[in-house]
């Protein structure tokens, strides 16, 4: 899912309360104003007072908002059609209409006017439905201008149902898709990698349903490492996954894989969280972080944090860092020095010995570059405290898999890079389940099933099990 299209579906969060405060203020001076004064009686009105309508305003609107959620308005599909989510806009403003009665009619004193009550809903029906079809222009404005939130689509099948979807897109520009290649069952990974690298690809949409599996496999294994979206358009009585989202297009079912549930309003629920918990575990923690530099600077000389290059999310590399536990002038890394990086690969040369099993990582065993500070910081995991600023930074979660060197990455499997379809954490599901001491296989499997699997409770619980996980007895590397 584009940026684009996650920023505008939650920015409608605030707006629509804001528009439903603004509704019942307005219709609170629409009921004072002097001609309605003449036709009704404004006895309520003046026995109710505006302060408690202003107040009663913002818990009502927070109360419509969770109907409008409940209801799917803020759902992060894509090009919803306009009068469903009209109708949906009315049922939901309904329903919140129907329970205020229904409170109004034991306490009548919340707000006393009637008149108030349908013309806020009248409102709030307009406003919701108003704002909707503004963003979605200006949306589909900036698709047919500046490409903003435009996915650029591969076809594959060349048959009415390829047709039909082609010429949909190139009829409707506002939807938000740009076909960039229209190819049939014949196309082959070398030239999917060409057009990928010429034109770019967000999604490869699959218009026939009788495609060969091989074939099927060889486009659902090219999305997986390119990180791209893969639909495709069923038979009658095939399905890959049972992990999909089921979306109509031009009259037919269309069958997304979903590859985590770290998309769409997970990943903001997500991103909120690290943010939060990051920021207090900085200022909490700001002590230990002051006491661990200066044991560091009086152990060995050279800089305090330890910086380096790693691939995450969709395996773009960042800077990270860690509290510097080797040697200043043998570090490694894209960072480190000549001579770290000699030793380095001195220490490779025995892998049996040297490195984790079925591991393409340097992980090194009893690595005689650490300092003796390094090997306790290295023990407790506090040489990983100042990722929390990678987190803050957006680089890394707080809970994910950990991050790996970019150079590593290229000897990894096509199963060991599913993980980095989402960002790289402090902690994880392998990391209390045996960290470093797990084979790397089994830990890729542990992190790719968190991926698959994520939940909010998920990243909670890991995070209460970690500090058992980090003075549970394990060897020092």
């Amino acid at each position: 899912m584009k940026k684009s299209e996650i920023f505008f579906n939650v920015i409608l969060v605030p707006i629509d309360y804001l528009l439903i405060v603004g509704s019942i203020i307005l219709s609170y001076y629409i009921r004072s104003h002097p001609y309605f004064g003449q036709v009704f009686s404004r006895t309520t009105v003046v026995e109710a007072g505006f302060q408690n309508y202003f107040v009663a305003s913002w818990w009502i609107a927070l109360f419509v908002v969770f109907i409008f959620t409940l209801e799917g308005l803020y759902s992060m599909k894509a090009n919803r059609p306009k009068l469903r989510e009209i109708r949906k806009i009315f049922m939901a403003t309904s329903t919140a209409l129907m329970v205020l009665i229904i409170t109004l009619f034991f306490n009548r004193e919340l707000l006393s006017s009637r008149f108030i009550i349908l013309s806020a809903w009248l409102l709030t029906i307009f406003a919701a439905s108003f704002i909707r079809t503004v963003i979605r222009l200006f949306q589909n404005h900036l698709a047919r201008t500046k490409g903003v939130g435009v996915h650029r689509v591969l076809l594959i099948g060349h048959n009415p149902i390829g047709e039909t979807i082609k010429q949909l897109f190139e009829r409707r520009p506002g939807l938000g898709y740009s076909v960039i290649g229209y190819y049939n069952e014949n196309i082959s990974w070398e030239k999917l990698k060409k057009i990928k690298d010429k034109k770019g690809v967000d999604e490869i949409i699959n218009c026939d349903p009788n495609l060969h599996k091989q074939k099927i496999n060889m486009l659902v294994r090219f999305s997986d490492i390119f990180k791209i979206d893969f639909k495709y358009v069923p038979n009658l009585f095939q399905a890959h996954a049972t992990n999909i989202n089921i979306r109509e297009l031009a009259g037919f079912p269309l069958i997304e894989l979903n590859r985590t549930a770290l998309d769409g309003w997970g990943r903001v629920l997500k991103k909120a969280f690290d943010i939060i918990f990051a920021s207090l575990f900085v200022l909490v923690f700001a002590p230990l972080y002051i006491m661990i530099a200066i044991l560091i600077k009086l152990d060995s000389p050279g800089p305090i944090i330890y910086k380096d290059y790693r691939c995450g999310y969709r395996k773009q590399k960042f800077v990270f860092y860690k509290f510097r536990t080797m040697r200043a002038d043998l570090c490694d890394g894209e960072f480190g020095t000549k001579a770290g990086n000699q030793v380095l690969k001195k220490l490779e040369r025995d892998k049996n010995k040297n490195t984790r099993r079925g591991s393409p990582l340097h992980k090194i065993k009893n690595d005689p570059r650490v300092t003796r500070l390094g090997k306790t910081l290295r023990r407790y995991s506090l040489d990983e405290l100042p990722e929390f600023f990678n987190v803050l930074k957006g680089d890394m979660s707080v809970v994910g898999y950990r991050p790996h060197m970019s150079y590593e990455v290229e000897k990894y499997s096509y199963d060991q890079q599913r993980m980095f379809y989402i960002k790289p954490g402090i902690t994880g599901l392998a990391q209390i389940s045996g960290r470093s001491d797990l084979d790397f296989d089994a830990e890729v499997s542990l992190d790719v099933y968190y991926m698959e699997n994520w939940s909010l409770w998920m990243d909670i619980a890991i995070i209460l099990k970690t500090p058992l996980a980090i003075f549970r007895k394990r060897k020092v590397e």
